[in-house]
């Protein structure tokens, strides 16, 4: 069937909108220009590689929202408001937002995860919860590592929270200022979308703080079906659906797969940490032969962090949307 000229026109135009400039990570531009800027600042490798899987997903949701626009599918702009508070969490993540200073260069990923006189929660009630799992004698190195990850979680869910509640204060604006009757009824159904989800977001948050509450409180339990976060919050979230008993064996075991994805990836974090500061170490030697061995094994460590980011972030979007489909209020882990 022949394509109508304009049609064709409406997608030749979003091809060449799109079409990465030679040497950019990514076809969005404002995306590759984040990128360059983090390479700037004094970001740890495992922050970048980290930061470069958020902006892939970034960049292929943009892509795809940029389409469903074409198509006139996105008429009261609700994809575009999540396409942009999502590129506003990302940028509050990483500190790019302008409001904080970034990483100093000598943290690293390993010192970032077990020294706790290095902690700093931006939330006084995390803070405070931090310091008293960190002094009360009660985990190990390894738990206090896993720990301080769950702690990252629920500092991300915070700020995620902060940035939609500041999404909301806007649309009442946008809403008190409507001109027509017709616009003002389109403002009042959004507003109310979005009230709707900050209160799920809210309940999220809350129900994640009372959690990390009860394992400072009891402790890691061995016979937890799993021990990753976000894993943990994925099973909630299915056992609190209609699934049946044999739909929820099916997940229980793709959720396995899941964390030792996720778990393969922190291993390869740790390794590319490790990398870097073996890396600087032979700099100040100056052995040729080593310097070039070291700096192989670095970019290779690099771009398979930047793999196992992106799956593993690309897999979670997959299985919130299935478990979303079964019944549940979808809530962005």
């Amino acid at each position: 069937m022949a394509v109508r000229p304009q049609a064709a026109d409406k997608y030749s135009r979003l091809k060449n909108e799109d079409e990465a400039t030679p040497g950019k990570e990514f076809r969005v531009a404002k995306l590759s220009q984040v990128w360059d800027k983090a390479q700037r600042l004094q970001l740890s490798p495992v922050k970048l590689a980290e930061l470069h899987s958020d902006l892939k997903i970034q960049d292929k949701d943009e892509l795809n929202w940029k389409k469903l626009k074409a198509d006139g599918l996105d008429e009261d702009g609700e994809k575009e408001a999540r396409i942009r508070r999502n590129f506003n969490v990302i940028l509050t993540k990483y500190k790019l937002d302008g409001r904080m200073k970034t990483m100093p260069s000598e943290s690293n990923y390993l010192r970032d995860l077990g020294d706790s006189e290095n902690d700093v929660f931006d939330d006084p009630k995390l803070e405070k919860l931090w310091n008293k799992a960190t002094t009360s004698g009660k985990f190990s190195d390894e738990e206090v590592r896993k720990l301080r990850r769950e702690f990252l979680h629920h500092q991300d869910k915070i700020q995620e929270y902060h940035i939609l509640r500041e999404t909301v204060s806007r649309s009442e604006d946008i809403h008190q200022n409507a001109i027509s009757p017709g616009e003002a009824h389109v403002q009042e159904d959004l507003l109310h979308t979005k009230h709707a989800e900050l209160k799920d977001k809210h309940r999220n948050v809350q129900e994640s703080f009372g959690r990390l509450r009860k394992l400072i409180h009891q402790g890691y339990d061995e016979d937890s079906e799993f021990s990753e976060p976000r894993v943990l919050e994925l099973w909630d979230m299915a056992k609190q659906s209609n699934f049946s008993h044999d739909e929820l064996d099916s997940i229980k075991e793709e959720l396995k797969h899941f964390e030792v994805k996720i778990e393969k990836h922190h291993h390869y974090q740790e390794q590319l940490d490790l990398s870097h500061q073996k890396l600087k170490h032979v700099e100040t030697i100056g052995d040729k032969e080593h310097l070039s061995r070291n700096k192989e094994k670095y970019k290779m460590l690099t771009e398979k962090t930047k793999e196992l980011g992106y799956k593993v972030k690309k897999h979670m979007q997959d299985l919130l949307a299935r478990l979303s489909r079964g019944g549940l209020n979808h809530n962005e882990l």
